[in-house]
């Protein structure tokens, strides 16, 4: 495509919500102009943007692709395309595959597969951890050099304090960070959802969310003290939010995260033993979901990310305490976060710029993709008046275990743009 001009759109940016009516010309994979009334160069192709909004492309920061290992769950080929299909146009994957990504030779299988495999940037995390056993560190050294940006070891906590201690001291001297999925198993696993009402009503184990709060605060202190830069996964709990609140207030080097699920439901949209709603950490109460959603308007969160984990329907079949833990959410966060919350005037879309597209690169030490003349084409098209449904057809991801199988949403993503290629057009 060597000219493209999208006619009568609604920009939008990360600075505020207005939205900026205006015409845009890509021409080389490059913007060229924005304004009104732009002329079509000859060979043009055009699209009508009217009544639609124009995002630069998110970039999600915690997904996991399975490969290698569990290629019959999702694969960096099918995972890339679900971001696409969701207005994703960069990904970072987590290290907790078989066998584990905790070596340069690990990355460069990562970054190989993905050269052959991936319309868009991927991007991957490195395990703090041999094999992510707590034991030994990983080849750290290696990873660095070939671009990890985080380092952690996704799904489990570091058991050994020191051992954590010494990592964040040797490799905060480098331009990392870690990422800590906060959780003491001696209080929370394998247990199956949040301890409370809805447990005992299941007759099932709980897991309560001091077990969350507590890791949390352990993992903050050791940064903290070792002067590395830590970041906070899928938190769950007003209390959880309010720990993140307080160290940022004590000049902690701190971020963190609050998934699209945490925000949307609660330990009660798991009815009878749905195992669609079962991720961890578990769902927790509707006064968790209001505390995390006034943390994200505040800034407490410093950005959006899916934790997209793909199961095959036969693993999520099982019972409610043997199904494994996790949901897909690539393909339906953008949508989802809008129908729930742009459209009922919770939040703009100056936030979902900022928190699900601009400052996920920051955090990787990449520039964002605002648009503007000069800059790469990185975008998409949302129509606000379309409507998707998630049927197994629509969805590119190997896995379909989402709460939105079947259901209809407002708002549709209709174009994706990335240099001068369409990755996507409806």
């Amino acid at each position: 495509m060597s000219a493209l001009l999208i006619q009568n759109a609604q920009i939008a940016c990360e600075e505020n919500d207005t939205l900026t009516p205006a015409d845009v010309l890509v021409e080389n994979g490059i913007i060229s102009k924005i304004a009104k009334g732009v002329e079509a160069p000859a060979g043009a192709k055009v699209v009508d943007a009217s009544g639609k909004v124009l995002l630069p492309g998110m970039f999600d920061t915690h997904i996991h692709m399975r490969e290698p290992g569990q290629e019959a769950k999702e694969t960096i080929q099918s995972g890339t395309e679900a971001a696409i299909n969701g207005g994703v146009t960069g990904v970072v994957l987590m290290p907790n595959t078989a066998p584990a990504i905790d070596s340069a030779a690990m990355v460069r299988t990562i970054y190989d597969i993905a050269k052959r495999d991936s319309r868009i940037p991927v991007y991957t995390s490195g395990c703090i951890t041999k094999g992510r056993e707590g034991k030994e560190l990983a080849g750290i050294d290696g990873m660095l050099q070939l671009g990890v940006k985080m380092l952690t070891d996704d799904g489990d906590a570091v058991p050994d304090m020191s051992l954590l201690k010494r990592a964040m001291e040797y490799a905060s001297e480098f331009d990392c960070f870690f990422a800590s999925h906060c959780e003491v198993l001696d209080l929370s696993g394998p247990r199956a959802l949040n301890e409370g009402v809805v447990s005992h009503r299941l007759g099932i184990v709980g897991s309560p969310a001091c077990s969350e709060e507590i890791c949390m605060d352990r993992d903050i202190r050791l940064a903290h003290a070792a002067g590395a830069r830590l970041h906070i996964q899928h938190v769950s709990s007003k209390l959880g939010m309010e720990t993140i609140r307080w160290w940022k207030s004590m000049g902690a080097k701190l971020s963190a995260e609050v998934s699209p699920h945490h925000l949307l439901f609660n330990e009660e949209d798991i009815g009878n033993y749905d195992t669609h709603y079962k991720m961890n950490p578990p769902l927790r109460t509707a006064e968790d979901n209001k505390a995390l959603l006034e943390g994200l308007k505040e800034g407490v969160f410093d950005i959006i990310a899916t934790d997209h984990a793909p199961h095959t329907p036969f693993e999520k079949a099982q019972d409610f305490v043997t199904s494994p833990n996790g949901i897909t959410g690539l393909e339906t966060a953008l949508v989802s976060l809008y129908h729930h919350f742009i459209k009922a005037g919770e939040f703009g879309w100056g936030l979902i710029v900022k928190r699900y597209s601009a400052e996920p690169r920051r955090m990787m030490s990449l520039e964002p993709v605002p648009i503007e003349e000069g800059g790469a084409a990185e975008f998409l098209l949302f129509d606000p008046e379309g409507q998707t449904t998630f049927t197994s057809e629509f969805m590119r991801s190997k896995s379909q275990n989402t709460p939105f199988l079947d259901k209809t949403l407002d708002g549709s993503i209709d174009l994706v743009v990335l240099g001068d290629a369409v990755l996507l057009e409806r």
